[in-house]
């Protein structure tokens, strides 16, 4: 299995309210906030920071980023404590109590993008999201 570092982590997380994932994040590290703009909350846009071991991470959680059940929450950074997609959706997944999707890979040329890992309960499978 490729144990490359991702150069972002973005995980989809199914049926969990903005507040529970702010929750989340603040037991990430030292310090969170949001900063949201009028524009970005009309659109179920949210920016949060969480700096994690001294480094400000930039957090974008997308409401109903794919249907209704499901918000996207990416870090723009390879400095998380996780090295792949994975990593993190299995940590959401547990603190969340809940269903949390990931890519398979990391999006380089030739991989399937309808491949997703599915993570719930202790529980990883492949599945085909499309």
């Amino acid at each position: 299995m490729n144990e490359q570092r991702h150069p972002d982590i973005e995980i989809y997380i199914k049926n969990r309210s903005i507040s529970s994932i702010q929750s989340w994040l603040s037991t990430l590290g030292d310090d969170s906030e949001i900063s949201t703009s009028q524009d970005a909350a009309e659109k179920h846009t949210h920016e949060f920071s969480v700096t994690i071991a001294g480094t400000v991470i930039p957090v974008f959680i997308h409401e109903r980023a794919a249907g209704k059940a499901w918000i996207s929450v990416w870090f723009q950074s390879d400095k998380t404590p996780w090295v792949k997609d994975l990593d993190c959706a299995r940590v959401a997944s547990a603190a969340l109590e809940t269903q949390v999707r990931c890519i398979a890979s990391g999006w380089q040329n030739g991989d399937d993008p309808d491949e997703w890992w599915k993570v719930e309960d202790t529980i990883e499978e492949l599945i085909q999201w499309t």
